[in-house]
């Protein structure tokens, strides 16, 4: 892109080189909440290490195999869970019965906010989302198997390598994963 802009004569000083994902303004901004307070509001334990569920703008009925799989575990945590425009999963969500405290939410423009309140991430390897995380310091946790897309396969690859998080070949093994993610080491 910078040849093809200079090749256009565009001046070299107003051609500036980038890369990685465009998001939204606020994911560039450090969050100036209070983390605890705004867990308390979600009906959340302040203390408690919290995880976001989200796979994308549409849900995914993985986010309470997810749940329900942490739920029965030993694990001291709690789970954002983001439905998307998905209302009958965010219905089932709401329903959940479940020893770790658990907010669900449907399609949000805030999920900065929500990244904002977490620690870790869980959901698939997207771009876009593996992004968002990242710029949040949250270490990911995503599955990489024969039903992830060819295109998002190369992202667990590279966070695999680049030692960014846990790429599991499916997501049955999910709680050990939180548990290697919770360790202090």
């Amino acid at each position: 892109a910078q040849q093809q802009a200079f090749a256009l004569g565009h001046d070299p000083e107003h051609v500036f080189l980038t890369s990685g994902m465009v998001m939204k303004a606020s994911f560039y901004e450090a969050p100036r909440i209070d983390r605890a307070q705004e867990r308390r509001k979600l009906g959340l334990d302040a203390g408690l290490p919290t995880g976001i569920v989200l796979f994308g703008g549409h849900g995914s009925s993985t986010i309470l195999k997810i749940a329900r799989k942490l739920g029965e575990t030993e694990s001291k945590l709690q789970l954002i869970l983001i439905c998307g425009k998905n209302q009958k999963l965010l219905d089932a969500a709401k329903q959940l019965r479940s020893r770790i405290p658990i907010h669900a939410v449907g399609f949000t423009p805030e999920v900065d906010y929500y990244m904002a309140l977490s620690d870790f991430f869980i959901g698939k390897p997207g771009p876009g989302s593996i992004s968002e995380a990242l710029q949040f310091h949250l270490p990911v946790i995503v599955e990489c198997n024969g039903r992830t897309l060819p295109q998002e396969r190369y992202n667990a690859q590279w966070i695999s390598e680049g030692k960014l998080g846990i790429v599991l070949s499916d997501f049955s093994k999910i709680d050990r994963a939180v548990e290697q993610m919770l360790e202090p080491q």
